[in-house]
């Protein structure tokens, strides 16, 4: 008998491997951190990648969409209408401690090495990516034009790079948002009330960013 718990063993755990095989979602259309788990936005959305479609919805992400899938039962035959391709923008959001120094526009060594692991071989992996949008974004410290004008030199920055790396400039466009768009994430309008000098600056870190969106051609 002892054979055959054995055996009976064996075929539970393989059967059981299978289940989870079976149930583990193919994220390919989103963006994922290193522990392979899905990134979202400030609003809590998933990021989807340039090239993502319908059909590669997960229930994670996209839930109304493979309810959809589930519900759609055909009555009759029809003629196949091939659907409009759904584009959604895919975002990446870079710190600007890690781009630059403070108060700097110029793209230090750890800077450019997230841009290559982040942009640059992201672009090489899908070349159906389309034009890229990149915004400076600023913190409050200092006059608000100064910090417009900071915003727009780190935007103008970071495509100097890309360009430099082989991306076609005029793929690229850029635009600067100065001190006017907070990071909603960060509610650093009342956290960091009251607070001055190296406390404002540290607390304030998530305002100073670069944000850059593409879309598939």
């Amino acid at each position: 008998m002892k054979p055959s718990i054995c055996l009976f063993g064996l075929t539970a755990v393989f059967v059981s491997s299978l289940v989870c095989a079976q149930e583990v979602a193919d994220k390919s259309g989103y963006l994922t951190d290193s522990a392979g788990n899905v990134v979202r936005n400030s609003y809590g959305d998933c990021w989807r990648t340039g090239y993502w479609t319908p059909a590669m919805a997960i229930s994670e992400c996209d839930p109304d969409l493979i309810k959809q899938e589930v519900a759609i039962v055909p009555q009759q035959k029809e003629i196949p209408v091939i659907p409009e391709k759904i584009v959604s923008p895919a975002i990446v959001r870079l710190s600007a401690g890690t781009l630059f120094d403070f108060d700097r526009a110029e793209v230090k060594s750890e800077g450019k090495s997230v841009l290559d692991e982040e942009i640059i071989t992201g672009m090489k992996l899908h070349t159906d990516t389309g034009p890229l949008l990149i915004t400076g974004h600023a913190d409050r410290i200092g006059s608000e034009q100064y910090n417009q004008n900071l915003s727009e030199r780190r935007a103008n920055a970071v495509r100097a790079y890309l360009v430099e790396q082989g991306v076609d400039a005029q793929r690229l466009s850029v635009q600067g948002k100065g001190e006017s768009q907070p990071d909603p994430a960060a509610n650093t309008g009342i956290i960091c009330r009251g607070m001055k000098g190296e406390r404002l600056i540290t607390c304030l870190q998530p305002d100073r960013r670069v944000m850059v969106e593409t879309t598939a051609k």
